[in-house]
């Protein structure tokens, strides 16, 4: 009689997120920026017509820190509206990624709003010093302080236990 190892006594297998490449995830920002800056420059084109005839948009200054800080409000809550809901903005659908929390599920408000902040008012701190103290996860600066990553939408399984493979 031969004897078999039982399946309960080996150890449960982790489950496996694989986190996205930065470049998959900077062409889906892409997207997202594309998309959302259409939609601004068509609103601010609307919104500027009156007083493209009284002074002209060049001669007024405030006019450009309204605009950035308008858009940088549209950038903010699309990205917290999309990723707090489905975990996906529509760049990241067309790539096939999505943020998450640690454990692969889709992440709370608090934490999307969080990561959102970064990329819409200081990306490239968030980036750059994301980077510099890069870990395991591929983490930007904001998305360590909120615990999400950007891992590979089928791979997204939502368990509390998991291992991280780079893509």
């Amino acid at each position: 009689m031969t004897s078999e190892p039982s399946h309960e006594s080996l150890p449960p297998q982790k489950p496996e997120l694989v986190l996205a490449k930065w470049s998959t995830r900077f062409w889906a920002w892409l997207l997202d920026f594309i998309i959302v800056m259409t939609a601004a420059e068509i609103i601010f084109s609307i919104a500027y017509a009156p007083l493209a005839f009284n002074q002209g948009m060049q001669e007024n200054p405030a006019l450009g820190a309204i605009k950035y800080a308008v858009q940088s409000l549209m950038f903010f809550g699309y990205w917290t509206y999309f990723e707090s809901t489905s975990g996906q903005s529509i760049g990241k659908k067309l790539l096939k990624i999505k943020t998450t929390n640690l454990a692969g599920n889709i992440a709370d408000a608090k934490s999307v709003a969080i990561s959102s902040f970064g990329k819409a008012f200081i990306l490239p701190i968030d980036v750059f010093f994301g980077w510099i103290f890069t870990n395991d996860k591929r983490q930007r600066l904001l998305g360590r302080a909120s615990n999400t990553i950007v891992v590979k939408a089928a791979e997204s399984n939502g368990s509390q236990s998991v291992s991280y493979r780079k893509d």
